[in-house]
């Protein structure tokens, strides 16, 4: 998508597309967010910091002495903005305003949430510890299909409710989902470091949820944001209790990871990627530029990424 803002500053701006991309589901204002971006100075962190800040305590005061609605709206808002605040911090991870902002933005979100139909926060045991998260009820009675939803290097759980977990809930599907180790709940509250075999992650999330009786344990699938859009993968190939999987990006070098899972010389699935059918390829989904969906996560349309991907999971489980 062409850089609208910070021409000299692709970081910044895909982050600023980041928080646009989140007024699809209430995340965030488009107003609020180029009034807030113009106030950056490009390649300055602190600056940054700053700007998304102050946006967020102003929409947080304001909302915590509003109407029901009112707070609702404006608490959601204010959460994504405190998470974007501390986000180019992190190369000083001692830096107090990081848990600062983080604490501030879950506190948002899980206040305004508790204004959404079943949604509520989880914690699932892991370990010695536990992993926390937010399931999301779909309505209707009877074992629903179900989607467990985790983030990558340093997407948030919180954020996944923009990104599938409300879409989902509003098409009939129960919702789980959480940050793993190493991501940010458990960075924040020193929890478990990450760790590459996320079997070991999803298992434990999957017990918790295939026990609910509101859940058809036949009919779950797993969903991995950017990087875990490899992990996901990761932890399907060894955990037979799902019935779909779905990378949301994450893979950079679709040739190569074809290559590598699929017994084809490079030509061919050169060949067949570019097809315009292959019956073993066609769960494959590309977003184009002219649709507004070429960014990493197809962050500038979140509600055609969604549409689709839950359409698939709804044909195919």
């Amino acid at each position: 998508m062409k850089q609208l803002m910070f021409h000299d500053d692709p970081p910044f701006w895909f982050e600023t597309l980041r928080n646009l991309g989140l007024a699809a589901y209430g995340g965030s204002d488009v107003g609020e967010v180029i009034a807030t971006a113009a106030r950056v100075t490009p390649g300055d962190y602190d600056s940054w910091h700053d700007a998304w800040l102050s946006t967020a305590e102003r929409l947080e005061a304001e909302a915590r002495g509003s109407h029901p609605v009112s707070a609702r709206d404006g608490l959601l808002r204010a959460s994504s903005y405190y998470r974007a605040a501390e986000f180019f911090l992190h190369g000083h991870p001692e830096d107090p305003r990081i848990d600062h902002a983080y604490e501030r933005g879950v506190s948002c979100f899980r206040d305004a949430i508790a204004h959404f139909p079943g949604v509520t926060p989880v914690e699932i045991p892991y370990e010695d510890t536990v992993l926390h998260g937010h399931l999301y009820r779909a309505a209707g009675e009877g074992p629903r299909p179900a989607v467990v939803m985790h983030n990558g290097f340093d997407g948030a759980a919180e954020e996944l409710h923009f990104s599938g977990a409300l879409g989902g809930q509003e098409r009939g599907f129960h919702v789980l989902t959480f940050d793993g180790p190493g991501q940010p709940a458990a960075i924040h509250r020193d929890g478990p470091a990450f760790r590459p075999d996320w079997e070991h992650v999803v298992g434990p999330v999957l017990d918790i949820l295939t026990r609910d009786p509101g859940v058809d344990p036949a009919h779950t699938a797993l969903l991995g944001v950017s990087l875990g859009g490899y992990l996901a993968p990761r932890a399907a190939a060894y955990e037979p209790r799902l019935a779909a999987v779905d990378a949301l990006d994450g893979v950079f070098d679709a040739v190569s990871a074809l290559t590598a899972y699929l017994p084809l010389p490079h030509e061919e699935a050169v060949r067949r990627v570019a097809a315009e059918h292959d019956e073993e390829m066609d769960t494959l989904l590309s977003f184009t530029e002219e649709e507004g969906g070429d960014a990493h996560c197809h962050l500038g349309a979140l509600r055609l990424a969604v549409a689709r991907i839950f359409d698939w999971l709804d044909d195919t489980i």
